[in-house]
């Protein structure tokens, strides 16, 4: 396998399968570019979009490859992880963002935990028979 070192320092080993998922997303960007551009009736969103990318290989691999992604971009890092939130690099391309994410597996598991109530609550539809535009009532 061969192995690609990134301006940043950054070794990560070259799989042919992500270089062809790679070629199919620029190749897709482009085409709905030009699609876009020919058909100006087709609606886009005012404000742009943002084209996300979630990291997921543990806590320490995953921050580093913010690093060096934020690194490639020329941003700094956005580190919310003191408060609960999650390590971030984007970078606007006129309207358009890429952003990185790294989610720490605390915030998932706080997740996790707070989603584990969701089965104990259920809604009662006949509660106020849909009076004042009330469905229902968790029961």
């Amino acid at each position: 396998m061969t192995a690609h070192t990134d301006p940043s320092g950054y070794t990560s080993p070259l799989v042919p399968g992500d270089l062809f998922a790679r070629h199919q997303v620029i190749t897709g960007l482009r085409a709905l570019a030009d699609f876009l551009e020919t058909n100006p009736c087709v609606p886009v969103h005012e404000y742009g979009a943002t084209f996300p990318f979630s990291v997921c290989e543990g806590d320490a691999a995953s921050a580093a490859r913010v690093d060096q992604v934020a690194a490639l971009l020329g941003v700094p890092v956005a580190d919310d992880r003191p408060t609960g939130g999650h390590y971030t690099a984007s970078k606007s391309f006129g309207r358009i963002t890429y952003r990185i994410v790294h989610v720490p597996q605390r915030r998932h598991d706080e997740y996790d935990a707070y989603m584990s109530y969701r089965d104990n609550i259920r809604l009662d539809p006949d509660q106020n028979n849909g009076e004042d535009g009330e469905e229902g009532r968790a029961a």
